[in-house]
C-alpha cells in the first residue's frame, strides 16, 4: 500500500462529501432535466461536476480527467494518473426522488484503479478503498459475503435480463435487488448487503472504476462477463458488461455468463 494511494483516497473522500452536499441541495426538488445522447442529465449533475473538477484538478493538476459530464480530452491518455468521475451516478433515481444515487470517484494508474470513493449523500454512506488497504464503509472495514450458491443469493440486476427467454437454462430463484447507481451496486457487494451484481449492457469507465476497487479490496471479484479484467482510461470509455460477486459465488455466475456473445463486445 503506497502513501500516494492513501492520500488520493482521502482526497476522493473529501471531494465526494462536498459533491454530495451539492446534490442534496437539489435532491427532492424539480430539477432541470435535459437529454444527452438518449440519457437524462440534470443541473445537479453539472453542479456536482463543476465542484469536483475544481477540487480534484486543483489538488492534483498533473492528473488526467475523465468524467461523464465533461467533454473528453485525449490528453488524459498520456497522464500517469487520471481521475475517473461520475458526479451523479443514478440520475434516473435522483430525478424520481429515490435515494439510491451516488457520487463515484476513482484514481486510475496504468489502467487500474488505485483509489476510490463512492458516496451516497442521502444515506450518509461513504465507501472507500486504496489499493492494498482494504475497503471501508464510514471508516469501518467491510467484506464481501460468504455466499456460494446462486439459488437464494441477493442479486442486484435487471429482472427482465434474468428472465429473458434466450438463457439456455433458467436462473434459479434469487432475491432480486434494485439499485439505480452501478457504483452503489458494487458497493453493496463490497459490504455484503448484496452477494452479486450483473449487467450485460454497455457501461462506462465512470460507472465502474470507483466501485470496482472498493469491491475488490473487500474480497469480491469484479470482471467483464467473459472474465476479462477491466482496463480504464483507454481510447474508448465504454465497458461491455459487468459481473461482480462474492468470491465463493463468482465461479457459478461466470460459468453461466462467460460464453455469452454480446452485441456490443467492444470496450
Amino acid at each position: 500500500m503506497r502513501d500516494q494511494d492513501l492520500a488520493d483516497r482521502d482526497l476522493l473522500i473529501a471531494a465526494a462529501r462536498a459533491a454530495g452536499a451539492v446534490l442534496l441541495q437539489y435532491f427532492g426538488t424539480e430539477v432541470k432535466v435535459w437529454n444527452k445522447g438518449g440519457t437524462p442529465v440534470t443541473e445537479a449533475d453539472h453542479a456536482s461536476n463543476a465542484l469536483l473538477l475544481e477540487t480534484l484538478s486543483g489538488a492534483r493538476p498533473d492528473y488526467g480527467w475523465v468524467s461523464e459530464e465533461t467533454a473528453d480530452d485525449s490528453s488524459r491518455l498520456s497522464a500517469a494518473r487520471v481521475f475517473v468521475v461520475d458526479p451523479l451516478d443514478g440520475t434516473v433515481s435522483f430525478i424520481k426522488h429515490k435515494d439510491d444515487f451516488t457520487v463515484s470517484l476513482a484514481v486510475v494508474e496504468d489502467g487500474v484503479p488505485v483509489a476510490g470513493a463512492v458516496f451516497n449523500p442521502s444515506r450518509n454512506e461513504m465507501y472507500a478503498a486504496a489499493l492494498g488497504g482494504g475497503a471501508t464503509l464510514n471508516g469501518a472495514p467491510i467484506h464481501a459475503s460468504a455466499a456460494s450458491a446462486i439459488e437464494g443469493c441477493r442479486m442486484v440486476a435487471a429482472r427482465d435480463m434474468l428472465q429473458h427467454p434466450a438463457w439456455p437454462e433458467p436462473w434459479p430463484p434469487m432475491e432480486i435487488l434494485k439499485i439505480g447507481s452501478i457504483a452503489y451496486r458494487l458497493a453493496a457487494v463490497a459490504s455484503g448487503a448484496a452477494d452479486a451484481t450483473m449487467a450485460l449492457s454497455t457501461k462506462s469507465d465512470w460507472d465502474i472504476a470507483g466501485g470496482e476497487i472498493i469491491a475488490r479490496e473487500a474480497g469480491a471479484l469484479v470482471t467483464r462477463h467473459d472474465g476479462s479484467p477491466f482496463r480504464y482510461n483507454g481510447p474508448t470509455t465504454n465497458q461491455p458488461s459487468l459481473v461482480g460477486a462474492a468470491p465463493g459465488l463468482y465461479p457459478a455466475l461466470s460459468a453461466r455468463v462467460g460464453q455469452i456473445k454480446l452485441r456490443s463486445s467492444q470496450g
